[in-house]
């Protein structure tokens, strides 16, 4: 069963299912694009590793890091104290603080490599929520877009998250929900960028590769559909309850009318 969704999924932006995701995404864009740019290119699927002092108590901002809420409340135990010692001394009971503790978030990205040379010639990122919000993981995201956006490779860089500041493009005031932007080397500073919301389909776009080479394809909703299927996120998402981040007014009303005529939501 596909998604009710005719494009991005807004369910599968929760923490829960997002990591999944985004490791499904890339795997498929990797089994799509291997036939299309063989025996000239290969595709490697590489690994970037933030380290994060998350400070945030909110817990909406701590989930959407990535990073799932690991504290458990537990009583304090009362230690054993031998008996001669309890006449004369009365433990202070303490209470109990977070401090800051630095995890680690795996991140993982596509590089299109020419055989011959091994050099990069297209990097493809698929963004996360540690990108999107203030904080170490985005500056050492935008210093790496920042070096790719100075050399020869070009930058295919897929937002598939509502929640967090999109990434900086100049004079652009357009707003939406979704974006791919793909950034030949050849053309900057002008690039393309594909701007879509909750209620439109997901692109279908060209890969750029060297200028005398056949692009192939990225046929994102074709790739989405697999990744739902694959996951089998027909039966583990409860459509009864609404998404996580929330959704806009408009979007809440659009996305209940859309539940309630494909029967996965009563009211």
């Amino acid at each position: 069963m596909p998604s009710p969704f005719p494009g991005m999924d807004p369910y599968l932006e929760h923490p829960d299912f997002w990591q999944e995701t985004h490791h499904w995404l890339i795997s498929l864009i990797a089994e799509s694009l291997v036939p299309q740019i063989r025996p000239k290119y290969e595709i490697a699927i590489e690994k970037r590793i933030y380290q994060i002092n998350d400070t945030n108590d909110n817990n909406e901002d701590s989930l959407l890091v990535g990073i799932p809420d690991v504290a458990i409340k537990r009583q304090p135990n009362t230690p054993d104290i031998p008996t001669h010692s309890i006449a004369t001394a009365t433990l202070t009971i303490p209470t109990t603080v977070k401090v800051p503790a630095p995890e680690k978030i795996k991140q993982t990205y596509l590089e299109v490599r020419e055989m011959a040379t091994r050099q990069v010639v297209t990097a493809i990122e698929i963004l996360s929520p540690v990108n999107k919000r203030s904080g170490d993981g985005r500056i050492t995201y935008l210093k790496k877009r920042q070096s790719i956006l100075g050399s020869l490779t070009h930058l295919v860089e897929i937002d598939l998250l509502r929640k967090g500041e999109p990434m900086p493009v100049l004079n652009n005031s357009i707003q939406s929900d979704y974006r791919v932007l793909v950034s030949r080397s050849n053309r900057r500073p002008l690039a393309e960028l594909y701007a879509f919301n909750l209620s439109d389909s997901l692109p279908v776009f060209l890969l750029p590769l060297r200028e005398e080479d056949v692009e192939p394809i990225v046929n994102l909703p074709e790739l989405f559909a697999g990744v739902y299927d694959r996951a089998g996120y027909d039966y583990r998402i409860d459509y009864d309850r609404d998404p996580i981040p929330s959704l806009s007014k408009q979007n809440l009303v659009w996305a209940n009318q859309l539940l309630q005529e494909t029967g996965l939501r009563d009211n």
